[in-house]
């Protein structure tokens, strides 16, 4: 039997690696994480609950990469072994096991390599991501309920917390729009790849000749705003309007006017929330997910001066980032980073981390 030789991967495994470590400082998170120790046990820390969670969260973190990073380094030397027994006993089934093995520790290095790219400005935080059908009637509506589903279901397998706070149903099927949190960190560098405009092209099970359709759904994804960041929003620029909360097709779900609609005047953006059960914790929670929004316009405005005193003003994302074909053939495309798979149920699964990592690949050699 033929010796099995993977040296030449092994060793572009180490390389890589070894550039991961340089970004991710282990030594520094270590001290980071000595830190938030102290922190965490400090007697008072509950008492506030928001800057508790926002540490005992970080520290969970920074433990979780230091322990995979160690752990990386001990399965790439642990496999030479495997592949040396493999090769002296002249075993077929450990070679096949080494073989899975080298393309599981690929996976978490190919992980690692893209977190390391996740050094934007407002990378680290978590995000609100809204989700609003386009063209298309009930198609449209339709695909923007699959699209929240994908997104809550790539977040579940991930393990990253998500709070619906707001949906807005359509009167035939699927919704008009739904606004969800996600309190993790590096979420919103994560996710911010998928804003942009995304087009499903199938049969229409709406449609009685069962014509092919194409409809379309945008995705917005803002950072989080921290609790210690001062974003002021004097009285006077918001419009308050309180409601019941409603389930499809107007069922009411709640018999006290708790749901809450902020209205930002100046620029005329209105944020919902409903899920929490009373006035006051919709408003909090509507009112951080406002702030989000105008760091984000923020953001925008601080990108297009840079770019404007560079002169280099180039096109962002582009009307459509995304296509999902299901007939005539089954396709998902990204038309940024040219990534496709040709298994759409499992897409919409939430089975996204291909094209995450693409898209965050692509973020950084375009510069956008």
């Amino acid at each position: 039997m033929a010796e099995l030789d993977l040296s030449a991967q092994i060793r572009d495994l180490r390389a890589t690696y070894s550039s991961i470590l340089e970004v991710a400082d282990p030594a520094a998170l270590e001290v980071e994480i000595e830190k938030l120790k102290l922190q965490a046990a400090e007697p008072n820390l509950w008492d506030d609950a928001q800057r508790a969670q926002a540490v005992t969260s970080r520290l969970s973190q920074a433990q979780s990469r230091v322990t995979k990073l160690k752990e990386v380094k001990s399965r790439i030397d642990d496999l030479e072994v495997l592949i040396e027994m493999a090769n002296s006993e002249g075993d077929s089934a450990i070679q096949t096991e080494a073989k899975q093995e080298l393309a599981s520790i690929q996976a978490v290095v190919d992980e690692l390599e893209v977190q390391t790219l996740l050094n934007g400005e407002y990378d680290s935080r978590g995000a609100v991501v809204t989700i609003r059908s386009g063209a298309g009637g009930d198609d449209a509506t339709d695909f923007a309920e699959m699209l929240l589903r994908m997104y809550l279901r790539y977040a579940e397998k991930n393990k990253l917390p998500t709070v619906v706070l707001d949906t807005s149903y359509a009167e035939g099927a699927g919704i008009k729009s739904a606004t969800f949190e996600v309190d993790a960190p590096f979420a919103y560098g994560t996710l911010s790849v998928e804003s942009g405009t995304h087009r499903l092209v199938r049969m229409s099970p709406f449609n009685a000749a069962g014509k092919r359709q194409t409809s379309f759904a945008a995705v917005e994804v803002v950072p989080l705003v921290e609790t210690t960041e001062a974003i002021d929003i004097p009285e006077n620029e918001i419009r308050v309007d309180v409601f019941r909360s409603s389930g499809p097709g107007g069922q009411s779900v709640n018999t006290t006017d708790s749901a809450v609609r902020l209205t930002h005047i100046p620029s005329g953006i209105v944020v919902s929330c409903q899920n929490e059960k009373s006035q006051i914790q919709n408003r909090a929670a509507a009112l951080r997910v406002l702030q989000s929004r105008l760091l984000e316009i923020r953001r925008r405005e601080e990108e297009a001066k840079k770019k404007q005193l560079a002169g280099d003003v180039k096109a962002s994302w582009g009307e459509q980032m995304r296509s999902y074909v299901m007939a005539p053939y089954q396709m998902v495309k990204d038309l940024r980073t040219n990534y496709e798979v040709n298994n759409p149920s499992a897409v919409f699964d939430g089975d996204l981390g291909g094209f995450i990592a693409a898209g965050i690949r692509w973020r950084k050699t375009s510069g956008t």
